[in-house]
């Protein structure tokens, strides 16, 4: 039997998830990649020059990477974002893409967060804008793509108990070796 939790640590259904970038995400953010160029383009002695965007990007994914990793080795949960179902593949973990359109998506999320439309409009593409750029910098991919998914489900289209359900008849059809969840 698989066990589904929510981001805030209790049984499926116990608490509204509100979506939040991972600290990786927030720091590709424009402003931040700016300002980090700036950084290193300062030399760091007389003799040292600053490590390669090429380095810093491969230093980023490796730690990402091995934080999703880490959560996927302990055999049964959600990561929810992070690119893992781009970092991991779909041989492990069974990969979950929530969708819909744009607009129906921001009303959803100032219901779910109980914040104003406008409110739910910029976080959503803040976070759409920043997990674009992070899995497209990192790894050269685009998350929206359905091959990187075992599930595409608009959730805007549907009541979330009932997208709840649909993810968890078909995580206890998908292999046993395979119990973590990854929905971004």
């Amino acid at each position: 039997m698989h066990r589904v939790t929510t981001s805030t640590g209790g049984p499926a259904g116990s608490e509204p998830c509100t979506e939040r970038l991972a600290r990786e995400e927030q720091d590709l953010a424009p402003t931040h990649r700016v300002f980090a160029s700036l950084a290193h383009a300062v030399p760091t002695g007389p003799t040292q020059s600053p490590p390669s965007v090429r380095y810093q990007d491969e230093s980023v994914r490796s730690q990402c990477e091995e934080v999703v990793r880490g959560l996927a080795d302990t055999g049964a949960g959600v990561i929810l974002g992070r690119g893992a179902a781009v970092a991991l593949g779909k041989e492990r973990g069974f990969h979950v893409r929530l969708d819909g359109p744009a607009g129906l998506r921001v009303v959803q999320g100032a219901t779910i967060e109980a914040i104003s439309e406008d409110q739910a409009r910029r976080h959503l593409e803040a976070a759409d804008r920043a997990r674009t750029a992070y899995v497209r910098h990192l790894y050269r991919a685009d998350p929206a793509e359905a091959r990187h998914y075992h599930l595409v489900i608009d959730s805007t289209a549907i009541p979330l108990d009932v997208v709840v359900e649909i993810i968890l008849q078909a995580l206890s059809a998908f292999p046993v070796q395979s119990a973590v969840a990854v929905i971004p």
